[in-house]
């Protein structure tokens, strides 16, 4: 009985000592999968992982100086996916460090990497488990976790410094999708004169007065409504505004499955900084709604909701609102009166000048001229062809797009571009004057 005691004793105060001693000489760093930091420091992990493995084919070692990486045998797949409209879809997959223990060395001191996921307690909102990582090292090292998180940060910004994120609606949280894009120049984007400086001169106008906005009591806000025939270069505008003014673009699709009036609010309300929110085909929101399965419709966004949140008294402040439409006849007048569509264009069919002007630009470089074989002069008598061709054809009630315009340009030479260009001609319906109408004190 005395060596028992005496055993049981020994073990609680083991078990004591152990416990004070890691309190005085560890120190722990807990990340929840809600804090930015997450992502950015699983992406780091990953990172690490992928530099270590090509160091190691290369110099038949696994040491990276200043640090030191254990290849992790427990891993995480994180897929994106987007579904289009026009019925393709994009897929990316993300190798990152899957729950359980991981061990790292960074400048010397030696991390331990805990993640765990509780599969019993869900985020009510988003359905996603709560996850939190947690890091532990000796306390004499703890002043390597700020630089630690500065380079998790710095490396995850790096990947989009000069480059533009698209984000998309993931529940009721904002998530880049897929890798950033290149920003596209704002001049390559050919629209009839006058269309994009009048956008880009209103939207700077804007964000150079805030303390204007706030001195008066006017809620800090912007929507503009690009409407015109498909393929006119609606969306490659926005994208390219966005891109020459470093802003980022958070795509809302108002028919996504399980969406509702309450996290539409809360996703509008919630933008990551400095970003568009673009919200396409608007005129088919509300007037396709189809029973998918038995639980119900694919959306069960309200266009009241809808209204509410543009301009309603829960709406956010600080943002600027996009919105494309092919039928501009089928919106409803209560959604594009001003405070909630503060400007509208006509972003229309192909013109004689702008037709000129893309075939100037696909075929005015060296380069092009030096593989048609043809000099300045030749190819300026051919964009002179091209804007009578496109200049009789709109006399006679047929129309051609941007977009299949560069669509034969990528395809054909400069003269086989001349001799196809009329079978690019259809019959389309001009806007009407019910139109402007209905657009009448704010459409340019």
């Amino acid at each position: 009985m005395g060596v028992g005691v005496g055993l049981t004793a020994l073990r609680q105060g083991a078990m004591l000592a152990s416990m004070a001693l890691r309190r005085r000489m560890l120190v722990e760093l807990e990340i929840n999968n809600k804090d930015r930091a997450y992502e950015w420091f699983l992406a780091w992990m990953a990172h690490q992982t992928h530099t270590t493995s090509a160091s190691s084919r290369g110099r038949g070692r696994s040491i990276i100086n200043p640090r030191r990486w254990m290849a992790s045998h427990q891993l995480s797949v994180e897929t994106m996916y987007e579904q289009r409209k026009n019925g393709s879809s994009s897929v990316l997959f993300k190798l990152v460090a899957g729950p359980g223990m991981h061990w790292f060395k960074y400048h010397g001191a030696w991390m331990q990497v805990k993640r765990e996921r509780e599969t019993r307690s869900m985020q009510m909102m988003s359905g996603v488990p709560w996850e939190t990582i947690t890091l532990t090292t000796l306390s004499r090292d703890r002043i390597l976790f700020p630089q630690l998180l500065q380079e998790a940060r710095d490396l995850a910004m790096k990947g989009q410094e000069g480059k533009l994120v698209i984000h998309t609606a993931w529940g009721i949280e904002w998530k880049p999708f897929g890798q950033p894009r290149r920003k596209r120049p704002l001049g390559s984007v050919v629209l009839e004169h006058g269309v994009a400086e009048t956008i880009h001169r209103d939207l700077t106008s804007f964000l150079e007065r805030r303390r204007w906005y706030a001195d008066r009591g006017i809620p800090y806000r912007r929507g503009y409504l690009l409407y015109g025939p498909p393929g006119s270069g609606k969306t490659s505008f926005i994208q390219a505004l966005a891109g020459s003014l470093s802003y980022d673009i958070c795509v809302l699709n108002l028919s996504e499955r399980g969406l509702t009036d309450d996290k539409l609010n809360h996703l509008l309300s919630n933008v990551p900084e400095r970003s568009f929110i673009l919200i396409e085909d608007v005129d088919a929101a509300f007037n396709k709604r189809v029973k998918t399965s038995e639980d119900g419709y694919q959306s069960s966004v309200t266009f009241s909701g809808f209204l509410n949140v543009l301009d309603g008294v829960a709406s956010g402040e600080e943002r600027i609102i996009f919105m494309t439409t092919n039928h501009i006849e089928r919106l409803d007048p209560a959604l594009i009166r001003p405070g909630r569509v503060d400007l509208a264009l006509l972003v229309d069919d192909a013109s004689p000048a702008q037709a000129k002007a893309l075939f100037r630009q696909f075929y005015g470089g060296e380069d092009v001229q030096h593989v048609a074989g043809m000099n300045h002069d030749e190819l300026e008598d051919l964009a002179q062809m091209l804007e009578h061709i496109v200049k009789a054809e709109l006399k006679a009630g047929r129309r051609v797009s941007m977009a299949a315009l560069q669509g034969l340009f990528i395809r054909a030479g400069p003269k086989e571009a001349i001799e196809r260009c009329t079978e690019l001609f259809v019959v389309r319906r001009t806007a009407s004057s019910s139109d402007q109408e209905v657009l009448d004190g704010f459409v340019v």
